[in-house]
């Protein structure tokens, strides 16, 4: 059990512990001291996104990186990815995101990359709760670290993403309404596609620190489904606020579910002779749907724990080169580390472009397994009781023919995830709430 971290990086409201200044300062000498390995000048990158709680975290992170003799680079408001990304350009020990990703401004949290711009381990985790154990080591005047901020970040990040369109395509006649939650992508997001030639409709570009998530991105797509309608654009594009994932609408505004888009991006690599393994790997909660389709291309799916930092685990163990979730969250380690938003789309937007047909022909190419899925506000501890772990173990042989059922605690929020999966929506629905009832009078009891 690890009393920080969750399924992504560690989250929680900002100036409440452990996000306050004196925690964070001590999780930076904490972080650094895990990741001072040599006798040379150790680097972090930091980034953030657009909540006006970043400047504080940042700060204090920075302190205590700066005290243990470990420099910091500052890059700005930039998507998660381009952290991970900056932080292999950089030869950097070590990267940082700050970011609550799709939760409210309120919320803040961190997100860490290894030199190779990979999510730590659940190991290395466990090693930065234990050194906040023992006590700080701060240098002496002469090594502590420095802090800079580069200004060219953007346009590294910029020209990493432009060029993963091939160089013989280009978005020109394209109408693409972009929706960047007022988050860490509304820059890039829309330059990008302008540079390679698109008409952007841009929503969710103005961040005020407060406005990031809200009523807009992929949270709140419905926006992005009506501009598309409004407009007449060829395809919608939505980022969350650290546009590590991102959703679509098709021509006609209707959304897009992130499972079509594992299989549209499966089945044309695969076509092409890109997929590696004739394998992809999804998440514990992709869709029935998806598995089924992907069986009749004669293509693998290896299920992994929700979260895409397992998702990547698990692609580098199978040797697949796509994963994702139906979130949004796709990893295309041909060319990242991890989910990119703005990857994705460019990869989308070239087979919208070489197949020369609507995105509603493109992007729909199986029917979904109807889910139902319900947070239930209580303690995951509710799930070690022995009468809950009857009640769903009874629940599971009922669909144990045509569904599924998971049940699991968020790692992002304070909720227990009920979910059923089947042919008959009613009769998933009577499951769920059965089971959500005997997880809060549990609760209650206890």
């Amino acid at each position: 059990m690890r009393k920080f971290f969750g399924t992504d990086g560690i989250r929680g409201k900002a100036n409440v512990e452990p996000l306050t200044p004196p925690t964070l300062t001590r999780l930076g000498q904490a972080i650094g001291q895990c990741f001072m390995r040599g006798n040379y000048r150790h680097r972090v990158v930091i980034g953030k996104d657009t909540r006006l709680s970043g400047y504080m975290l940042e700060s204090a992170l920075a302190s205590g990186f700066v005290s243990v003799g470990m420099d910091v680079i500052f890059v700005g408001p930039l998507p998660t990815p381009a952290i991970a990304m900056l932080t292999r350009s950089f030869r950097a020990d070590l990267g940082v995101m700050i970011s609550a990703s799709h939760n409210p401004f309120s919320d803040n949290g961190i997100k860490l990359f290894d030199p190779n711009g990979c999510k730590l381990s659940d190991a290395v985790e466990q090693n930065i709760e234990k050194q906040l154990e023992s006590e700080a080591s701060p240098v002496q005047p002469l090594h502590l670290g420095q802090m800079k901020r580069v200004e060219d970040a953007v346009g590294r990040y910029v020209e990493f993403i432009k060029a993963t369109l091939p160089r013989h395509l280009s978005l020109e006649g394209l109408r693409v309404v972009v929706d960047c939650a007022n988050g860490s992508a509304y820059k890039v997001g829309p330059l990008v596609l302008k540079e390679l030639g698109a008409t952007v409709i841009p929503l969710g570009f103005s961040p005020n620190g407060r406005n990031i998530n809200k009523g807009c991105g992929t949270m709140h797509p419905q926006a992005m489904c009506a501009k598309v309608k409004e407009v007449k654009a060829h395809i919608g594009i939505a980022f969350d606020g650290d546009a590590d994932r991102v959703s679509f609408a098709d021509e006609s505004g209707n959304l897009i579910e992130g499972d079509q888009i594992i299989a549209l991006l499966a089945s044309d690599w695969k076509e092409r002779g890109l997929l590696k393994k004739n394998a992809i790997v999804g998440s514990l909660m992709s869709n029935l749907g998806l598995e089924k389709y992907l069986e009749s291309q004669e293509i693998a799916l290896f299920r992994a724990p929700v979260g895409d930092r397992y998702i990547t685990e698990k692609m580098r163990e199978e040797g697949c080169n796509i994963g994702g979730e139906p979130s949004g969250h796709i990893v295309l380690s041909d060319y990242a580390t991890g989910g990119d938003g703005l990857l994705t789309a460019l990869q989308v937007l070239s087979i919208l472009i070489s197949k020369q047909k609507p995105a509603s022909q493109l992007m729909n190419l199986f029917t979904p397994f109807p889910q139902v899925l319900k947070n239930v506000a209580v303690s995951p501890a509710c799930l070690t009781s022995p009468e809950v772990r009857e009640a769903i173990e009874t629940a599971k042989k009922k669909l144990e023919k045509n569904g599924r059922m998971i049940i699991r605690p968020s790692g992002t929020e304070p909720f227990v995830r009920v979910m059923a999966e089947g042919e008959d929506e009613a009769h998933l629905q009577a499951i769920v709430e059965e089971i959500s009832n005997i997880l809060l009078a549990h609760s209650k009891a206890a």
